[in-house]
């Protein structure tokens, strides 16, 4: 149980320490793609430390919630960070906290944030939490199916359980996590502002989502939430390792496996980086009218991955 904990606890700080590296390498490869000069991989890092170093400015109507909203979004990311098995499957609090409490704390970190973004009654924070709230309300029914059809392959909502069903017993295909993986994608990019949702980089007030809640934001407080989005993108990028490629997690108790889990993470993560550069290189924004047609498809094919499993129990 010790050895557990030490495990789930060394998952979480991995996750947080190396999350800006990945936005760094993201933004690199993006860089590269469009025939810019790219910045250094150690960026974010940069940024977040130049943040800290900084006095923070609040708005005379800012209260409470507004001040607060950046800790309880880094914590939920951070607690979301130890949920996912990233290098290995040992992890002791996993029956407290399944797929669906997951969902949860993305949703609970997203209403924190877009209240704090309408506390202060400016225009765009306002217009930034509605947005939101839309993507939301699309993305998340989208999410559960994809967990659903994982649970239903594992008999059960804990993702080690899931991963140990998928990746350490014999080799199946399961047809129905196709449909799963690229309804995944789908609701990963707009969870996480990207291309062709949103775009992380802009900031036209006719377009921003994201960028229009935080606008207010300095200082300490946007450095938490700068380190909070690079932590949701390296979530949800381990979650669809745990879920689609889990194979070099380590099995509960094997420790001797841990070095290459950890090299099979660091290449994962690359190849995902770089692959989610190409993709927002070759695509473009779409209107924010057409974002429900785009969730709703992710939703539909989430559905079929359920019945894919249903009719042909794999």
């Amino acid at each position: 149980m010790t050895a557990g904990l030490i495990l789930q606890t060394f998952q979480t700080v991995l996750a947080i320490l190396l999350a800006p590296l990945l936005m760094g390498w993201v933004n690199q490869c993006r860089a590269w793609l469009q025939g810019r000069a790219a910045p250094p991989l150690t960026q974010p890092y940069r940024v977040i430390r130049k943040l800290f170093h900084k006095d923070a400015v609040l708005a005379h109507d800012a209260g409470p919630l507004f001040r607060f909203a950046p800790y309880i979004l880094f914590a939920c990311m951070a607690l979301a960070a130890g949920i996912v098995p990233t290098i290995a499957n040992d992890l002791p609090f996993s029956p407290a906290a399944d797929v669906i409490a997951l969902v949860g704390l993305f949703a609970l970190a997203r209403v924190f944030l877009a209240l704090a973004a309408m506390d202060i009654g400016t225009a765009f924070g306002t217009l930034g939490a509605r947005r939101e709230m839309l993507i939301s309300f699309l993305a998340e029914p989208a999410l559960l199916m994809v967990f659903f059809t994982a649970s239903l392959i594992s008999h059960s909502t804990e993702l080690p359980v899931i991963v140990e069903t998928l990746a350490h017993k014999e080799f199946v295909i399961y047809p129905s996590m196709a449909f799963a993986a690229v309804a995944f994608w789908m609701v990963s990019t707009a969870e996480n502002a990207r291309i062709p949702i949103d775009n992380p980089t802009t900031h036209l007030e006719l377009t921003m989502i994201h960028e229009a809640m935080i606008l207010e934001y300095s200082a300490r407080h946007l450095a938490l939430i700068e380190w909070a989005v690079a932590l949701k993108l390296f979530v949800y990028s381990a979650l669809g390792i745990a879920l689609f490629v889990p194979w070099g997690i380590a099995p509960a108790g094997d420790l001797a496996a841990l070095p290459l889990a950890i090299l099979a993470l660091l290449a994962k993560m690359l190849a995902g980086g770089a692959g989610l550069a190409v993709l927002e290189t070759l695509s473009a924004k779409m209107r924010l009218f057409r974002a429900p047609e785009f969730l709703g498809t992710a939703f539909m094919l989430a559905v079929l991955g359920m019945l894919t499993h249903f009719l042909l129990e794999a």
